[in-house]
């Protein structure tokens, strides 16, 4: 009898439950991928700048104006700092207030900074650069404020300012030694947020010290996990002009120059984590439109000079693309230009309700196919709106873990839970966005779905009914 009688109230109750639960109907959008340009921060095409620091007065402002008023079409600029006027001593602190002002109006150029600070502009480093060590040393530590003061500005700085046009080579402080020791200064006058490069895979094992580049050892708190690559020869013969070596690993050791193919496999693990980067040179059989695309992610390659070599650019833009999507048809140049960086889209969209929890289940599934990961981790945000309301959700999850490149068929899972409870209109819009965290700038998707003010519609729920209801 007790068991009939507990069956009765069980039934009346979800009778009752369901008599006043509220009806959801869900609306998912169908997310398409775009061939669309994307002009997202800290990647693609860049231009370089270059400024001879002195103590005569300049007018930074105006020619910062000056240098940069035809150069509307990037996001990125490389500005090289020549500092050889000081290769006998102390920057001045005339030359200091200087590189302060360039710096200040480098701010209206709404750029993101990969700065190069170097002595040479001719090739000929051994008479341009100071003569010991230590002047280099005391010139970094000068500049800490500086470079703290626009950290926001800055997405990495190249080389340790020694080489033949600052390129670590035509140079006796590329040994191991001096290498780590100007690293290591470096790392300690520089903020966090900004990454560091050297021109070589082999510096980069000669300065950490590893031979491996695993996921344990790049922490963003190490130099390891801070120190990325820049590639002026990339592809411009077998070894990239002196950048690989011809034998392998086991036979040469982990501090000495690998063959190509070793040495792109090293590259495809260290930059899903650190930035690489430079400029194609020389027009030749190892930058023909499919082994740049094929090696270019492999490389997981961020950014490169829009201006060099314009023999290559030529080659790739009479190239057309086959068989490869919404890209089919496009011209090589501008696929390569389209695919460096990062190029999130949104792959698919899940959103179901739950009747006894009463809260909505959304599913965010998106890819990378671009040739690099994200370095600076953005938010990801979720948000339900009505007409007067509107809730934010942050989704706690890495969009590192997508490296792009050869891993563009990677899919990584968003999962939101969205309780309905309070809620008190009868319809709601879901967008979905990415933002840089210190500006608030939305990252471009590629799909063809235009983004609104408050992001990407990913649903539409109407609400009918419902206990928690307020009709």
């Amino acid at each position: 009898m007790k068991v009939e009688i507990f069956l009765v109230v069980c039934l009346v109750c979800l009778f009752f439950y369901f008599l006043y639960s509220r009806h959801v109907t869900i609306e998912k959008t169908v997310f398409t991928e775009s061939n669309r340009e994307l002009k997202n921060y800290d990647c693609g095409f860049y231009s370089i700048y270059g400024f001879m620091i002195q103590d005569e007065e300049v007018d930074f402002e105006k020619l910062v104006k000056e240098k940069y008023q035809n150069d509307t079409e990037t996001r990125l600029t490389l500005i090289q700092i020549n500092l050889q006027n000081y290769r006998n001593g102390e920057i001045t602190q005339k030359g200091l207030a200087n590189i302060e002002e360039l710096f200040c109006a480098l701010e209206t150029i709404d750029k993101r900074l990969i700065v190069r600070f170097l002595y040479d502009w001719d090739g000929k480093a051994l008479g341009q650069e100071p003569g010991n060590l230590a002047t280099i040393l005391v010139h970094m530590r000068q500049l800490k404020g500086i470079l703290h003061k626009h950290q926001g500005e800055i997405f990495l700085i190249q080389g340790l300012f020694v080489g033949n046009w600052g390129e670590m080579n035509g140079t006796p402080y590329v040994n191991s030694t001096d290498m780590q020791r100007l690293a290591s200064e470096l790392e300690q006058v520089v903020d966090r947020s900004i990454y560091l490069a050297v021109r070589m895979p082999m510096q980069w094992r000669q300065i950490t010290g590893l031979g491996e580049p695993s996921k344990d050892h790049l922490s963003v708190d190490s130099l390891a996990g801070r120190l990325g690559l820049f590639n002026d020869g990339m592809m411009g013969n077998e070894s990239d002009y002196g950048t690989y070596g011809t034998e392998g690993a086991n036979e040469v050791g982990i501090f000495a120059p690998w063959s190509r193919h070793e040495e792109l496999e090293f590259q495809e693990k260290l930059c899903r984590w650190v930035p690489n980067g430079g400029e194609v040179i020389v027009e030749n059989a190892y930058n023909d439109f499919e082994s740049a695309k094929k090696d270019l992610a492999l490389m997981h390659v961020t950014y490169l000079n829009r201006d060099y070599d314009q023999d290559v650019f030529d080659k790739w833009a009479k190239e057309t693309v086959k068989d490869d999507g919404c890209f089919d048809g496009m011209d090589g140049l501008t696929y390569i230009q389209r695919h460096l960086g990062y190029r999130f889209m949104i792959a698919d969209v899940d959103i179901s309700h739950s009747l006894f929890s009463d809260c909505l289940s959304a599913e965010i599934s998106l890819k990378n196919v671009g040739f690099a990961p994200i370095y600076r981790e953005p938010e990801l945000r979720l948000m339900i709106c009505g007409e007067e309301e509107c809730f934010t959700y942050k989704i706690d999850q890495s969009l590192r873990q997508l490296s792009g490149g050869t891993n563009r068929e990677d899919i990584l899972t968003l999962k939101v839970e969205i309780p309905l409870s309070g809620l008190s209109e009868k319809e709601y819009i879901l967008y979905f966005s990415i933002v840089n965290p210190i500006t608030g700038e939305h990252i471009l998707l590629a799909n063809e779905q235009e983004e609104e003010a408050l992001g990407y519609v990913v649903g539409n729920i109407r609400l009918d009914g419902g206990r928690r209801m307020k009709e």
